[in-house]
């Protein structure tokens, strides 16, 4: 009997825990550490007013999400696991070794897995030599980096289990194709050859610290040939940074990180409303500097931002996509983009009069196939052209684009639009994308592709 009461007071305690979450629910507010909306309690009733049979999937994920305790429990789970096992109950989270944490979409680029296509590379290296192109002709000086991931610059903190594949990842391979245009800047080896002896990178962020940015500044100044920002007369640390990396593994701690800082006094000013380094476009100004600025940048670039914004007289700081490429006479234009997200490089076209030329002395076949998919859309003073083209048309790896209308034939970007496209996530090697001044478009649109192997292929 006394051992049936024991079992009987051990349910009601291991039932009466797992209560405490729901029965606490209305007096105890679950903050979350993630940056989304959390789901909002489900209505019985649709918009259209009718039965919503999702009613019961809707709560669980609210109830998921609000449940008391939330932050604390989860925080004590990540913790468990974390150091017990040696693994993370986030699959946006690696826990590696000695404290140190990576994001979970960089796993592909650590391991060489899943990477581009040949054609998809080529047709990002096609992509940047456009954009040079159309820099050339405004006068104006172009660089593109790609921000590495930090295990590409510390990989010796990723867990033992995570083994490269023998072949190359998409930095690799992009690196290749445009290791002999002037406007590649290997930033990857510019921060592997920096003279540091502390990290350039956080232990619990997916970012550069202060340090590593100044080094990838460094670098680009030195590719331009300009002067660097300033340094002062020290740097120092202060642990201020609260990883994003950690704050979704443990977000009841607000565990904090190690920032770098030096004690130069900048004199540019920022233009217009400035709410903080992730605004979409900052505009600064610093009049004991020269020259203009463009920059596109993820959140790589915010860290990055004040040595850049010291060094012009006038820089605009974008995170726009896709980029827009107007008003860019004489000046520096800047494309950066995290490894991580290189294949981006072929999905959106930027914003710019597509090239002029003349294909009519190349011989062509004509398909006449009913599967091509071309789409128009007027933006602003520019009609944008997209679409994808059959496998047919493509007999090699390395491919121009070009689309005839109103008489007039302009070089494509090799961008594959799939979210205009509604397929979005996808990927593919074949589509195309430009931009026209709409007066100069017409409803008849040929487009033609012609292959490095001399192939060319037509639309009727």
């Amino acid at each position: 009997m006394k051992k049936q009461n024991l079992y009987k007071a051990y349910c009601a305690l291991f039932i009466g825990i797992c209560l405490v979450p729901s029965v606490c629910m209305p007096f105890v507010k679950s903050d979350s550490a993630e940056k989304r909306e959390l789901s909002e309690f489900p209505s019985v009733r649709t918009a259209e007013n009718k039965i919503n049979f999702d009613f019961f999937d809707e709560f669980d994920t609210w109830f998921s999400e609000h449940f008391a305790f939330r932050s604390q429990l989860v925080n004590a789970d990540s913790r468990v696991k974390a150091t017990v096992m040696g693994t993370s109950p986030d699959s946006d989270v690696i826990v590696g070794k000695d404290g140190w944490l990576y994001y979970g979409d960089t796993s592909d680029d650590f391991l060489n897995i899943n990477t581009l296509s040949e054609r998809e590379i080529n047709n990002i290296a096609h992509n940047l030599r456009m954009i040079d192109d159309y820099c050339n002709t405004c006068g104006a000086e172009f660089i593109f980096f790609s921000a590495p991931n930090k295990n590409s610059i510390y990989p010796e903190n990723m867990p033992f289990n995570y083994m490269p594949a023998d072949k190359n990842n998409n930095y690799e391979l992009l690196s290749a194709v445009l290791s002999e245009d002037d406007f590649w800047l290997d930033m990857k080896s510019a921060l592997l050859s920096a003279d540091s002896s502390v990290p350039l990178y956080h232990k619990t962020d997916t970012h550069w610290n202060n340090l590593g940015a100044y080094a990838g500044h460094t670098a680009i100044m030195m590719k331009l040939n300009r002067n660097i920002c300033g340094a002062g007369t020290q740097w120092y640390t202060k642990n201020d940074r609260l990883g994003d990396l950690a704050l979704m593994l443990y977000p009841a701690e607000s565990a904090k990180d190690t920032q770098i800082y030096n004690d130069y006094e900048y004199t540019y000013t920022y233009q217009g409303r400035f709410r903080g380094l992730d605004d979409i476009t900052i505009n600064t100004v610093n009049e004991n500097a020269a020259g203009g600025l463009l920059m596109f940048r993820d959140s790589y670039g915010e860290a990055i931002l004040p040595y850049m914004a010291e060094c012009f007289n006038n820089a605009e700081f974008s995170r726009i996509v896709p980029y827009r490429l107007n008003d860019i006479d004489n000046k520096t234009v800047i494309i950066e983009i995290v490894e991580r997200n290189l294949g981006n490089l072929q999905k959106y076209a930027p914003v710019m009069s597509a090239p002029v030329t003349d294909i009519s002395s190349i011989n062509v076949e004509i398909y006449s196939g009913d599967d091509i998919a071309v789409k128009t859309e007027e933006i602003g003073e520019y009609t944008h052209i997209y679409g994808i083209l059959p496998d047919d048309f493509f007999s090699c790896d390395d491919n121009h684009i070009f689309v005839e209308t109103g008489g007039v034939t302009y070089e494509a970007f090799n961008c594959f639009e799939d979210i205009l496209l509604e397929r979005e996530g996808e990927h593919s090697g074949n589509g195309f994308s430009l931009y026209i001044p709409t007066e100069k478009s017409d409803d008849n649109i040929k487009v033609t592709v012609v292959g490095s192997d001399g192939r060319a292929v037509a639309s009727d």
